[in-house]
């Protein structure tokens, strides 16, 4: 399943900016943080982000050539906050999410099976870098 464009309109300019403040509290979600492929831009992006053996795993709702979507698989390489640490990640792959599924640490492919949507992309943590003020 696929969310509708125009709700992927709302959520970039309401809902997003409400739940970057409440990602740290939520056990799933993440901040992703990239540039875009044109314009050169930075983007936080909130997502369902979960957690692979060497990496993650990011549920797409709006398809494919969703924004973040085309500027992670473009650049290569991207910034994920999740559980107050700050990974860099690269090789995005982009993969259906029954694929991305059998990436997914088992004890999170339950809540990881309960979004209905269609497509991932997994990525590669580079490293971790400290958080800003410690």
């Amino acid at each position: 399943m696929r969310v509708q464009r125009s709700v992927a309109r709302f959520n970039r300019r309401f809902t997003n900016r409400l739940a970057i403040r409440v990602v740290g509290r939520m056990p799933s979600l993440g901040i992703l943080e990239h540039v875009g492929h044109r314009t050169g831009n930075r983007y936080r992006t909130p997502l369902l982000v979960f957690d692979t053996v060497d990496g993650y795993a990011l549920l797409i709702g709006y398809g494919p050539t969703t924004h973040w979507a085309r500027n992670v698989l473009a650049r290569g390489s991207a910034t994920i906050r999740k559980h107050g640490r700050t990974h860099l990640v690269g090789n995005p792959r982009l993969l259906s999410k029954d694929e991305a599924a059998r990436e997914v640490k088992p004890l999170s492919r339950p809540l990881y099976h309960l979004f209905p949507y269609d497509e991932a992309v997994l990525v590669l943590t580079k490293t971790e870098r400290p958080r800003p003020g410690r």
